[in-house]
């Protein structure tokens, strides 16, 4: 029988999938029910040692001879830090060292409370991860937990050996063990980085063309990293869902046909992940919802990222290079008549999304705006050296209307330094720079503006509805009388003696006449200091176009 800690039987059963067989424990009652679960694992042979100093230094006796990780299990309080010498010797030595450490609950830390202190990251530099697992209570913390556990386990894989430290709080009572047998784990691999296409990871390429509903999802990728040239064979074989954060010359309306579709035939059983941040809250959602998907996540870092909930594996590459690979392989295997059909019904809802999405014409509005603006944009030449959207409702309109790569702040996705970023973008640059912002993202950052470097190529739209507009769209907000002056910023600034103050030429627009004229004028190719257009607009109307589209 196994503890009935569930944040304990999932590190154990991960210790031994990755290939943990040795463990030095020391005495304590709070790591008791670590000792107890790997004692009786056929798969650990345990080794008691009282001393903990002593203990780390006989664990790198284990790790040289076996050449293997081992894991030294203490106790809370003082017993973790008499094992840092050891560790900074296997550091030195590259030796894996696996410290395991019960803690107690975070609430009594610093409480004078017994045998506590704060132990997370104890041992600094020494490592090269350390975690500290949540107690688990229900399905979103046995997923932080399970992912935790292979993201630091994961770093013992790397070529030169590093320590990792895992901590552990177990609340009371500690001694129940209950648990007939471990619950077995999602175990992520990485792929080593491949040299050439032939080298490609062979796990995931034969699961990739057994799929019968293979899909390929791009975030957020650096238009400088990815062409997408040479991948025709690829993409016309597999769905590719985007949004304007991948350079890909389409609009691709899967946030629409995931608002308004939930048949279970849309829903893939295998998703290669590309790249970092997707804007669709839907899309995520979708994922993480569906029963059996394999995720395997692209990326030149190799770090352990799930958006989706559902990572199988990491391909440690960058994005052209694996593509370019797979299309390769794709040219001498085929995917199944499934993968087909899966690939035309997508086709098919995409095509009437995007109907949709054309015969609508909304009224005066922010989406007004934007969708003219898109219009003018795209026949413009020559082209912008670049077109950047802030944070909020702008990128989500962009996701609808840009047919182009779109720049934007997606990394944490804040309102702040969209246009400082656009300016940026503009003064090394010898076209038009375009910027689509919000009021409230605009005003924090204003002193973009106070900048000598500017020139006339940097062009701005500002939407003003005069607050965060996209509180309007959170359901149940509505019900506070808080959320217009107190959550959403309401205000009645405009950008005027901004631009004034800052030698920017300004423009405004308060209905579709002006709004139009504005823009043309914004996208004209001469002009000699940067130029705004300030576009006021009613959020409840703004918010009111948005759902009448999305219907």
């Amino acid at each position: 029988m196994y503890s009935n800690k569930e944040n304990i039987n999932i590190l154990t059963d991960l210790l031994v999938q990755f290939g943990v067989h040795h463990a030095v424990v020391c005495p304590g009652s709070r790591n008791a029910p670590i000792v107890h679960n790997l004692s009786e694992h056929p798969d650990v042979q345990c080794y008691p040692v009282t001393d903990e100093r002593s203990a780390g230094f006989f664990a790198i006796g284990i790790a040289q001879a076996t050449a293997q990780p081992v894991v030294v299990c203490v106790t809370s309080g003082s017993a973790l830090l008499n094992v840092a010498p050891a560790v900074a010797e296997a550091h030195y030595q590259h030796l894996p060292l696996i410290v395991v450490s019960a803690d107690r609950p975070q609430a009594w830390i610093g409480q004078l409370d017994g045998q506590t202190l704060p132990q997370p990251d104890a041992f600094g530099c020494f490592v090269a991860k350390s975690v500290s697992l949540p107690e688990v209570h229900d399905d979103e913390e046995r997923w932080y937990c399970n992912r935790l556990v292979n993201d630091v386990l994961l770093e013992t894989e790397r070529p030169w050996h590093p320590c990792v430290h895992i901590n552990v709080p177990i609340s009371e009572p500690l001694f129940t063990f209950d648990t007939p047998q471990l619950p077995r784990q999602r175990r992520i691999v990485r792929t080593a980085p491949a040299t050439d296409h032939s080298s490609l990871c062979q796990p995931f390429l034969e699961a990739f063309l057994q799929a019968k509903r293979p899909m390929i999802v791009f975030g957020q990728v650096s238009a400088h990293d990815f062409g997408g040239d040479g991948l025709d064979h690829l993409f016309s074989h597999v769905i590719v869902l985007h949004e304007a954060l991948a350079p890909f010359p389409s609009v691709s309306h899967f946030d629409e046909v995931l608002y308004s579709c939930n048949d279970e035939q849309l829903q893939p059983d295998f998703v290669v992940y590309v790249g970092n941040t997707i804007v669709s809250k839907r899309l995520r959602k979708f994922l993480r919802g569906i029963s059996g998907l394999q995720v395997w996540h692209v990326t030149p870092s190799g770090r352990v990222e799930d958006p989706t909930m559902q990572l199988q594996g990491i391909v440690e590459s960058d994005a052209e290079f694996f593509l370019q690979a797979l299309n390769d392989r794709l040219m001498h295997r085929k995917l199944s008549q499934e993968a087909a059909d899966f690939r035309r019904l997508w086709l098919k809802v995409l095509k009437a999304a995007d109907q949709k999405a054309q015969r609508y014409v909304p009224a005066y509005s922010q989406m007004a705006a934007v969708s003219y603006f898109e219009e003018r944009i795209s026949a413009l030449a020559p082209a912008p050296s670049g077109i950047h959207y802030a944070n909020s409702s702008a990128i989500r309109l962009a996701n609808i209307y840009a047919r182009h790569y779109v720049w934007c702040n997606r990394g944490v996705n804040g309102i702040e330094g969209s246009l400082s970023t656009a300016a940026g973008f503009s003064a090394v640059s010898s076209g038009r720079v375009f910027c689509v912002v919000g009021d409230l993202s605009f005003f924090y950052d204003q002193n973009a503006l106070w900048n000598q470097n500017l020139r006339g190529n940097l062009r701005i739209l500002l939407l003003n509805n005069g607050k965060g507009g996209i509180f309007d769209m959170l359901p149940g907000l509505e019900q506070s009388p808080a959320r217009d002056r107190l959550v959403a910023g309401q205000h009645q600034t405009t950008a005027e003696g901004i631009c004034q103050q800052n030698d920017v030429y300004y423009q405004q627009a308060t209905d579709e006449a002006s709004m139009r004229r504005g823009i043309d004028l914004l996208l004209s190719e001469d002009f000699s200091r940067p130029m705004l257009l300030e576009v006021l607009t009613d959020a409840a109307t703004d918010a009111a176009v948005f759902k009448t589209y999305l219907r």
